[in-house]
Parts: structure tokens; C-alpha cells; sequence
């Protein structure tokens, strides 16, 4: 795409040029052009997208966990009371679902202020954080093989 700043024969006019195109003087003396702006604009919202994403998970993870409490509280109430194993077993990955969602929401909130901090820099970098994805991975998976050990434990004793 062509950029008008870069043309040869507006080179030396980047202050000048910067103010034609929309930024303020100030702006044009710090370094900081309209592009510039624009770019820091898009990440911003991207940061905002991504909060809200982890909100829709976080949700659903804490959901899963209180519903699945829910039902089988329902099914033990209607029916007769089975062994208190089995019983203790879906509450802690219920428990477990929930605590995750928790975290992952404190882990991305945490994020979410480092990024918008960041990014009312003038001198805005990228850094590398660690993610927060592959943490609630590894957490779901930890989650996944303690239920599947409590399957395990609970249909050696039937």
C-alpha cells in the first residue's frame, strides 16, 4: 500500500504531513503518527475481544461445574443414597470446573490491565506473556485424568 510519508519527495515533511493527515502536533514531535494511533486502536480492541472471550469461557467452565453439582444433587435426592465415594467424586470435579473458571478469569483480567496498561505507552513493545490458554489446558486436562482415575476407582468397587 502506498504511504505517503515514505515518497521520496516527502521525507523531510513528516511533521507537516503528520498534521495533514489528522495527527496533532504533539504527536508528529514525540514520533507518534495517525498510524500509529490507529495500530495502538486495533489492539485495544483486540484486547477487549479477547477479555470477552475468556469471560464466555470462564462462564461456561463455572456453569458446568455448578450444573453438574445441581444434577446430581437431583438424582441423589430422587433416588436412593448411593456410596458417599461417588458422591464426593462429582463434587470435586464440580468443585474443580468451578475453581478453574476462576482462575482463568483472574489470570485474564490480570492480562487484560497489563495490555491496556501497556498500550497508553508511548513507547508501546510487544512482550510475550505466558498464556493463558495452555494453563486452563493443562488445568482441564489435570481435571480430565483425576474424574477418569475417580471412574476407574469407582467401577473396581462395584
Amino acid at each position: 500500500m502506498w504511504n505517503p510519508r515514505t515518497w521520496p519527495p516527502f521525507r523531510n515533511f513528516k511533521a507537516p504531513l503528520d498534521q495533514a493527515l489528522g495527527s496533532t502536533p504533539s504527536e508528529a514531535s514525540n514520533g507518534m503518527g495517525i498510524t500509529d494511533e490507529l495500530a495502538k486502536e486495533r489492539n485495544r480492541a483486540a484486547a477487549e475481544r479477547t477479555l470477552m472471550a475468556w469471560i464466555r469461557t470462564c462462564l461456561s467452565l463455572i456453569s458446568f461445574g455448578f450444573g453438574l453439582d445441581k444434577i446430581i444433587a437431583a438424582i441423589r435426592s430422587n433416588a436412593s443414597s448411593g456410596p458417599g465415594h461417588a458422591q464426593l467424586s462429582v463434587r470435586l470435579v464440580a468443585v474443580s470446573f468451578v475453581l478453574t473458571g476462576i482462575l482463568a478469569m483472574l489470570a485474564a483480567t490480570v492480562q487484560h490491565r497489563r495490555v491496556i496498561r501497556r498500550l497508553r505507552r508511548h513507547d508501546y513493545t510487544y512482550l510475550e506473556e505466558p498464556s493463558i490458554a495452555l494453563a486452563t489446558a493443562v488445568l482441564l486436562t489435570l481435571i480430565g485424568l483425576v474424574t477418569l482415575g475417580l471412574l476407574v476407582a469407582g467401577a473396581l468397587e462395584s
